[in-house]
């Protein structure tokens, strides 16, 4: 025997279950899990976790996981996002990116330009100690990012520049004097041995730069050789060392035949350090349009007690907390108006920049500014449940993501280290055998090593996304992820729904025909009583007509209800069918025809009522087209852009619409769970969006290659949505493409400017045209051109 049974060591995890709905399924998961060999299994049906005990390596998690999945329930994912520090370049994101997704469970994203890692992993499996366990293994550190998190980066990040900004004045003030020494600048003859500067003064100026100033370069070498890669601090290290050491041991061999390179090494360095510097100052600047959302929420609000407004912490609300927002105030938190009256300014929110009138029931949000009235409110949604924070979630989730146009540069990124050794390797040698000058060998290398960086690479298409979400932001546009601001400039047909996106989404009863015998009040009560039981806008429409009319509604009774169709119930003992005239056909009674078409001709959507099998009347109910919706068609269809409309509305109402609004091709009668296949049937055209606002829209959003949420209502139409338009107009959609293309234009100016870089500089080094001095020069400001390329788009505005 090996080993007594005692002395076996037992591992266990435990496992959030969803999906559990009484004791039952709890001992089922339990009776399977048991099943597996070595596992000991309990789950907790309160607690909704599942405790697996592994008594030896027969089972793994991974089975664990398949095994409750198999069974029908699921096991949640959760996601975790951090802070990266130490990052030095575009291989350091590789890198840490590999380290995470080789964790059980993980998968992992690291974006360099925002210094983020967002992770997906399975609790149980993986804990968030785990992965910033593995991240400081790696080299880095990771901090959960959060506002307050935020503010802490922002602080650190702070102080760590200005401790970078005195050690680069440091090395300048060292390397000044090395200059000097530079053949390129003052013609000096290296064979004459004649020195401006004593070597031992150059030695001892040198080396506090080479090995104090440039210790950040040599621990970043460290870690990434550690964790089996290679980054922008090996080929720096490697440079400036080769030409450090070299040096000091022509000066400790009194050598004064051949030239030492201390200027060479300290310059690299400096001018290394500089141009990091100015990156960071730069990348800082692509996160503004984030940070300016950051700044404004107030931190205090204002709550009644005993009579006297008191200032609480914004953090200390809690929904149904009653606050008071003064004139000139920012509002702290999501609520609804229970009194008061002002006007409310949401630019910052939606773009637009006209102030909502608000009163008792309107909705204000947080961050946006009040009017000259006071405002007593009702919290509805505070800490990370308020539309700023979903805004600012949402703008970061999609600068953490990555662009399909930045995969060539992510694999380029991962092998161009060790191409670049193995290129200065075969310079030091073709040089030294060809030319047979060891030094001149060396000192092209050099300029090999430095002259390459990937971290151009790796900027190129992160800052351009990070500037483009951020201006969609402050534009009222929250882009999902960054394949969807790619895709967008591509779409060639923009499918649009009609209620709500070419409409207000607010119908009211604009007439009431009523049949002969029927009486337009008694149409009104029996349809309201129907429609009661829907939360249609319709419905409610009808609902509202009722009651202003004074009508009592009696209780409807067994009602069904089509989706996109209409109801069917009973009211005060009699059957009652309503909705579309089609659905009454459908159950063979006949409509008024004439009635019907001479509503739908005027735009407006037909309700027809039967009572105990016979038509009673038709009531048209009209939903104004939005003032604008014309001219967002026709700025569309003036890009290029084929624009269909999809409603499920009579074919005379959406000819009608579609005329007012300048649509050509349209469909009717278009069923909710028809509208996906409506959408992938148009995509023989090119790519395909989709714009809608309702939850009737969302499986068309989802088959969509770009789909567009107007408004802010429907969480549902939200989620299923690449973009959303946070203000209720069609001019969003165009706007968002003429952003996408913006953004896509930078990304292929800085993808260029990154690859002819390289392209020409390394030739060029190891050739022997380019000085080490201006090569470090070279690659230190190519970094900072592209970032700044990215900020030009900050100037992008609205084309409306």
């Amino acid at each position: 025997m090996s080993a007594p049974e005692s002395m076996v060591k037992h591992s266990s995890l435990e496992l959030p279950v969803a999906g559990m709905t009484c004791a039952a399924c709890a001992a089922r998961i339990e009776k399977v899990l048991n099943r597996l060999p070595g596992v000991a299994a309990s789950v907790n049906l309160a607690a909704e976790k599942a405790r697996v005990t592994f008594a030896d390596a027969r089972s793994n998690p991974d089975q664990v996981v398949a095994a409750i999945r198999k069974a029908g329930f699921e096991v949640p994912q959760a996601s975790l996002e951090l802070a990266i520090s130490g990052m030095t370049c575009a291989a350091c994101a590789t890198r840490l990116e590999k380290v995470l997704n080789r964790l059980p469970g993980v998968d992992a994203t690291v974006n360099f330009a925002t210094e983020r890692a967002s992770l997906r992993y399975q609790p149980g499996l993986v804990a968030p100690e785990t992965v910033r366990e593995a991240v400081r293994r790696a080299g880095f550190e990771g901090v959960e990012t959060g506002i307050a998190a935020r503010e802490q980066q922002r602080m650190r990040q702070a102080q760590a520049w200005q401790a970078e900004m005195r050690r680069f004045w440091i090395a300048a003030l060292l390397t000044l004097p090395l200059l000097a020494q530079m053949p390129l600048m003052f013609g000096a003859d290296a064979a004459t041995g004649h020195d401006l500067v004593p070597r031992w003064l150059q030695l001892v100026l040198a080396t506090p730069v080479q090995f104090w100033i440039g210790a950040r370069f040599y621990r970043g070498a460290w870690s990434s050789l550690r964790g089996g890669g290679a980054n922008m601090d090996v080929l720096v290290v490697l440079g400036t060392s080769m030409a450090w050491i070299y040096s000091t041991v022509v000066t400790l061999l009194g050598r004064h035949d051949l030239h030492v390179y201390f200027e060479a090494s300290a310059t690299i360095i400096t001018l290394i350090l500089l141009g990091k510097l100015l990156e960071a100052r730069a990348k800082a600047r692509t996160t503004a349009a984030l940070d300016a959302l950051l700044r404004l929420q107030p931190r205090l609000a204002y709550v009644e007690r005993d009579g006297e407004l008191v200032a609480v912490p914004v953090e200390k609300l809690q929904p149904g907390d009653r606050f008071v927002v003064r004139p000139g105030d920012a509002v702290p938190v999501d609520g609804e108006v229970e009194s008061g009256e002002s006007a409310i300014n949401e630019a910052m929110l939606t773009g637009e920049s006209m102030p909502v009138d608000k009163r008792s029931g309107g909705k204000v949000f947080a961050a946006t500014l009040n009017g000259q009235g006071a405002l007593r409110c009702r919290a509805t949604g505070v800490g990370a449940h308020t539309l700023l924070a979903g805004i600012i979630r949402m703008v970061e989730q999609a600068q953490g993501s990555k662009a399909p146009v930045q995969r060539l540069a992510d694999r380029i990124a991962a092998v161009f280290v060790p191409v670049v050794v193995a290129i200065a390797a075969l310079t030091f040698v073709g040089w030294w055998w060809l030319a047979g000058d060891f030094a001149q060998a060396l000192i092209n290398a050099v300029a090999v090593l430095v002259i390459a960086c990937p971290c151009a690479l790796g900027l190129a298409t992160p800052t351009a996304i990070m500037v483009g979400t951020g201006q969609g932001a402050r534009a009222g546009m929250l882009v999902k992820n960054a394949e969807a601001l790619e895709l967008a400039e591509k779409i060639a047909v923009l499918a649009v729904d009609k209620t709500g996106t070419l409409t207000e989404g607010a119908p009211a009863v604009s007439a009431v025909l009523p049949a002969p015998g029927w009486q337009r009040e008694a149409l009104l009560s029996i349809a309201g009583a129907l429609e009661a039981t829907s939360a249609h806008p319709i419905a409610a429409a009808i609902v509202g007509a009722a009651r202003a009319a004074g009508q009592l509604m009696p209780a409807a009774e067994n009602v069904v209800a089509v989706p996109g169709q209409g109801l069917a119930g009973r009211v005060d003992g009699h059957d009652v069918v309503l909705g579309a005239p089609g659905f009454l056909q459908e159950r063979q009674i006949a409509v008024d025809a004439a009635s019907c078409a001479r509503l739908a001709a005027g735009g407006q959507t037909l309700v027809a009522v039967a009572v105990d099998g016979v038509f009673a009347g038709v009531i048209g109910v009209a939903d104004r087209v939005r003032e604008d919706s014309a001219a967002a068609v026709a700025r569309l269809q003036a890009r290029g852009l084929r624009v269909v409309m999809l409603t499920g509305d009579h074919p005379a109402t959406a000819a009608a619409i579609a005329a007012q609004t300048g649509i050509t091709d349209w469909r009717a009668g278009v069923m909710p769970g028809d509208k996906a296949a409506a959408v992938r049937s148009l995509a023989g055209g090119g790519r395909v969006g989709m714009a809608g606002d309702g939850i009737n829209d969302a499986p068309a959003l989802a088959a969509a290659d770009v789909s567009f949420a107007i408004g802010v209502g429907a969480d549902v139409a939200v989620e299923a949505a690449d973009i959303t338009l946070v203000r209720n107009s069609l001019h969003g959609v165009a706007d968002a493409i003429e952003l996408s293309q913006a953004t896509l234009s930078k990304i292929r100016q800085n993808l260029f400017f990154a690859f002819i870089y390289n392209v020409l500089g390394i030739p060029l080094a190891a050739f022997g045209l380019l000085n080490p001095v201006i090569a470090a020069a070279a690659m230190a400001m190519s970094s900072v051109s592209v970032v700044t390329n990215s900020l030009l788009l900050r100037r992008w505005a609205s084309g409306r």
